[in-house]
C-alpha cells in the first residue's frame, strides 16, 4: 500500500471516504458545500501552503492560500475535512469543517503562537522509548495537551523487547500508570509483534495522532500496525537513545484493521497552550486532595487545613509529582497571560497582594524585635 493509497472500505456504508472516518454527521456538515458543487476530502498531509487530500476520486494535490494562512491556529491542518474545489490548475481548498478536536501545542517562537499538530482526532497516542530512561515529567506534559484536545490518551511504551526482564517491564509500566490517571498504558515490541493486537484494536475506533520524541519509536511503530514499511526509519544514537527527524511532514494513513492514524515528526519542544484543564486531568488526585483542603483558595504551601499537604506528608502524594503539577500550571498561566490582557492584569494584582503581605509580615517582625 502506497502512502496515499485509498484502502477499501470495510463498512456497510458504500462511501468511499468513510475508511478515512467519514461518518453521517459529517456529511451533514457538508451538505451546504455539496450543493455549491465543491468536493468532500479529508487532508493527509499539508506541505509549504498546500496539501494532499484524499476525496471519493483519490488523492489530488490543493492550495490552501484561501484559508488564513497568516493565522496559524486556522491553517489547514492533516486531519481536517475540507471542501475543494472540483476542477482548475490549481485547485483550491476553499474551506474546513468545524473540527471536533485539534492537538495544539505552543511553538517556540517568541511570539507565543499557537500550533496545531493534528485535528479531528479521537486518541492521542504518546510513544514512550524503553530504551532509554522514563521521563515522567514529560509523559505528564504530553497528556496535558492530549486531555486538552479533546482526545482520549493512550501511553505505549515502545522497544519493550530491550526491558531484560518481564518484572522489570512491569514495574515500568506501573510508573506510568501512576503518572498517568485514567489512561490506558500499553507496552508493545514492534519488531517482535508483542503486544500490536491489542494497540490495533484500541486504534481501529476513530482518528488517532501518533506523539513523541525523535526515537521513541513511532514510525516503526506506524509500520508495524500498517503491514508494510510505509514510514522511514533510522537507527537511534547508541549514546543517548535519540533518533532522527525521518518523518518530516504530519502524514496520514488508513490502517488495514479500522481506523486512520496520523504520524507525526518527532517533538523536541512540547509546549502546552491554553491547558489548564488538560493539567488538572492528568493530576486528577492532586485536584481531588485540593477539593478537602480547609480554603477554596489553598496555595498547598504552608496554609492550615492543606490536604495536599497533608497527602505530601504522609506518602500518598509522591513529592515530583506535585512538583510537576505546580510547574506545568505556572508554564500555562505564563503562556495564557502573553495572550490574555486580563489574566495578566490578575497575574499583577496578585504579585501586589503577595509584596504587600511580605511587607507587612515584616514590618511586624521589626516591631516585635524593637
Amino acid at each position: 500500500m502506497s502512502l496515499f493509497s485509498l484502502p477499501g472500505s470495510s463498512s456497510s456504508s458504500s462511501h468511499p471516504l468513510v475508511p478515512y472516518g467519514w461518518d453521517a454527521d459529517w456529511e451533514a456538515e457538508f451538505a451546504s458545500y455539496d450543493s455549491e458543487g465543491l468536493l468532500a476530502g479529508r487532508v493527509i498531509r499539508v506541505d509549504r501552503g498546500q496539501c494532499d487530500v484524499v476525496t471519493s476520486g483519490g488523492v489530488l494535490r490543493a492550495d490552501t492560500a484561501f484559508v488564513t494562512p497568516h493565522d496559524p491556529m486556522r491553517v489547514v491542518c492533516t486531519g481536517d475535512w475540507v471542501a475543494v474545489e472540483p476542477a482548475g490548475d490549481p485547485r483550491y481548498v476553499r474551506t474546513y469543517l468545524p473540527r471536533r478536536s485539534a492537538f495544539v501545542r505552543s511553538t517556540s517562537s517568541k511570539r507565543s503562537e499557537g500550533q496545531i499538530l493534528a485535528a479531528n482526532v479521537d486518541h492521542a497516542v504518546v510513544a514512550v522509548s524503553l530504551a532509554v530512561e522514563l521521563d515522567l515529567g514529560r509523559v505528564e506534559r504530553f497528556l496535558a495537551l492530549a486531555w486538552e484536545s479533546g482526545a482520549q490518551p493512550v501511553v505505549v511504551l515502545t522497544k519493550a523487547d530491550l526491558v531484560p526482564d518481564a518484572t522489570t517491564l512491569s514495574y515500568l509500566v506501573q510508573d506510568v500508570e501512576t503518572a498517568a490517571p485514567g489512561v490506558p498504558v500499553l507496552s508493545v515490541s514492534s519488531s517482535l509483534g508483542e503486544g500490536l493486537d491489542v494497540l490495533a484494536a484500541v486504534l481501529s475506533g476513530g482518528t488517532s495522532v501518533l506523539l513523541g520524541q525523535s526515537g521513541a519509536g513511532k514510525s516503526t511503530l506506524a509500520n508495524a500496525l500498517l503491514g508494510e514499511d510505509v514510514m522511514k526509519v533510522h537507527a537511534t544514537r547508541d549514546v543517548d537513545g535519540k533518533g532522527r527527524h525521518t518523518t518530516t511532514t504530519r502524514n496520514l494513513l488508513a490502517l488495514p484493521g479500522g481506523g486512520v492514524l496520523i504520524d507525526t515528526p518527532g517533538l523536541r519542544g512540547v509546549g502546552l497552550w491554553d491547558a489548564e484543564t488538560g493539567v488538572n486531568q492528568v493530576f486528577s488526585e492532586i485536584e481531588a486532595l485540593a477539593a478537602e483542603c480547609r480554603f477554596h483558595d489553598c496555595a498547598h504551601t504552608s496554609e492550615p487545613g492543606c490536604a495536599v499537604i497533608a497527602a505530601l506528608d504522609t506518602g500518598e502524594l509522591p513529592e515530583r509529582r506535585l512538583d510537576s503539577y505546580r510547574k506545568l500550571l505556572r508554564e500555562n498561566q505564563r503562556i495564557v497571560a502573553k495572550t490574555d490582557a486580563r489574566l495578566r492584569a490578575e497575574i499583577r494584582r496578585d504579585w501586589k497582594r503577595k509584596g504587600a503581605e511580605g511587607k507587612a509580615a515584616m514590618e511586624a517582625k521589626r516591631g516585635q524585635w524593637g
